[in-house]
């Protein structure tokens, strides 16, 4: 069974004031783990398991734990009182255990004299216990992500049942849409240019026949940067976002973004991005585990070395798949939900003859729950090049000398058709996560181009059983690919939305 959808978090719980929505059950029927997750040696992330191994639901819970020389820097996923003991209980949304189930909630901790793996004590645990995964200490600020990567190598196969596939699921997914340029901006969420998203503004996007939302994250806000870990405010806003598409009965995509390009796929750095990748995953996903299946985890973005648009080299498309590898091990290794949840991996810069020619598909302990994203700007001097006088396309182009000679519409089956055929029909599912043209209000009927392009790739992609996901970088002036305006939600390109999405009709 997979938990209902989480609703939003009111502004108390998610400050985290102790109020619990939930009464406390007193019968001890759990058993109560202190889990170090990294270790590196001044400090530490660390979980706490509570799982219900009785016959009847817990509804509600807290419990404590006493440090000898740690002290406490955050928590996340409970509420928190107390100076050593520490007590924390149940937010709204997590009080409810049910028989076999676990929840986590995680926290850092700074450490004086090596990290403390205290006891768990409370109303609801039979038993306490407490465990350290981090394979080795160390005082650097890289600390090994072995344990996270070996975790997930002994996990049993599981069986999705009678949940579809990830094939099958992209069928429900239909047509989608990116709240791009928002909480990937760099410096916050207003930071390019765009609103702070609303309820109102997404629940617009799902009134116009999208079903499925991505929203690309730059999650490079640190409380403790030297050792990555993610801002508790930042993490509840992404929260706040991805339950606006929730309660909009929409599927979400959740990724981590370019984020300043840290993801360099060379030799040099593939431990530092590995171990990153891993530590940043392992709170995201923590945090989220909850959440049911209509939020997808997606591991990257369009991971490439900086500059170099060209075919990769063997280092380069090796490097990148490890770091698909380390995102599924990162994952599943965090239990509960995330151990079948469906999740996302990227070709090498999601382009689509890179995909094919050099992706290699991450070994999965969960069965038929992987998918494989790619994205679509073909031709670019029609999609991107503000500068190009390629301003028509396709068969209904009328003057050759601005329409480009190749990427046509057989193009387009042709690349598509081939992604259906090594991946769809091999059991991955495929997510087309970006495609889309600029706006070129100063040229002259480039209108009608634009919106013949984008009706076409999104039918050939549904054709191909693909989910095509519209990129909106919410700029409605030349150059700019919105749909909505941000701030009131109102449609701006009515025709170009109804060819997008007729073709989930």
């Amino acid at each position: 069974m997979r938990l209902p959808k989480m609703k939003t978090l009111s502004a108390f719980a998610l400050l985290g004031t102790g109020l619990s929505a939930l009464p406390l059950a007193h019968a001890q029927t759990a058993s109560c783990e202190y889990i170090v997750t990294n270790d590196w040696g001044s400090g530490a992330t660390a979980n706490i398991e509570i799982t219900n191994t009785g016959s009847a639901p817990i509804n509600g819970w807290n419990v404590q734990w006493n440090y000898q020389d740690d002290s406490l820097v955050n928590v996340w996923n409970a509420n928190t009182s107390g100076t050593n003991p520490y007590t924390a209980s149940n937010m709204s949304w997590n009080g409810s255990i049910q028989p076999g189930q676990t929840v986590t909630f995680g926290m850092q901790v700074n450490a004086a004299n090596g990290v403390d793996v205290p006891n768990v004590t409370g109303d609801v645990c039979a038993g306490s216990s407490s465990s350290s995964s981090s394979s080795s200490s160390s005082s650097s600020s890289v600390s090994s992500v072995s344990s996270v990567s070996s975790s997930s190598s002994s996990s049993s196969s599981s069986s999705a049942g009678d949940e579809p596939t990830a094939v099958e699921l992209t069928d429900e997914m239909g047509v989608g849409w990116n709240l791009g340029n928002t909480l990937d901006a760099i410096g916050g969420e207003t930071a390019w240019g765009n609103p702070e998203t609303t309820q109102a503004l997404i629940d617009s996007v799902a009134d116009a026949g999208f079903k499925t939302i991505r929203v690309p994250v730059a999650w490079s806000k640190f409380s403790d940067a030297e050792n990555f870990v993610i801002e508790q405010s930042w993490m509840n806003r992404v929260e706040e976002v991805v339950n606006y598409a929730l309660n909009a009965d929409l599927y979400v995509i959740m990724n981590i973004h370019w984020d300043e390009g840290w993801m360099q796929p060379t030799y040099a750095q593939q431990e530092y991005v590995n171990n990153r990748l891993a530590i940043m995953w392992e709170q995201i996903a923590t945090h989220f585990e909850g959440y049911d299946d209509r939020l997808l985890f997606a591991g990257t973005n369009e991971v490439m070395v900086d500059g170099d648009y060209g075919t990769p080299t063997e280092e380069y498309y090796t490097v990148q798949n490890s770091f698909n590898q380390t995102f599924v091990d990162t994952v599943r290794a965090t239990g509960g939900n995330n151990a079948d949840r469906y999740i996302v991996v990227q070709g090498f810069n999601t382009n689509i003859d890179h995909t094919i020619n050099f992706a290699e598909i991450p070994t999965d302990p969960a069965t038929d729950r992987l998918l494989m994203e790619v994205h679509y700007y073909d031709p670019y001097n029609f999609t991107l090049n503000q500068s190009s006088n390629i301003t028509q396309w396709g068969s209904i182009a009328t003057d050759p000398n601005v329409t480009e000679t190749w990427a046509n519409e057989s193009y387009v089956d042709y690349q598509f058709s081939r992604m259906q055929t090594n991946f769809v029909d091999q059991g991955i599912g495929v997510i087309l996560g970006e495609y889309g043209v600029i706006s070129r209000q100063n040229v002259s009927d480039h209108e009608i181009y634009r919106n013949y392009w984008n009706e076409y790739i999104t039918q050939s992609a549904v054709d191909h059983e693909m989910v095509p996901v519209y990129w909106d970088n919410g700029y409605a002036g030349n150059g700019g690919f919105a749909l909505f305006d941000r701030y009131s939600g109102a449609e701006i390109e009515p025709d170009l939305i109804d060819a997008i999405t007729s073709a989930d009709e």
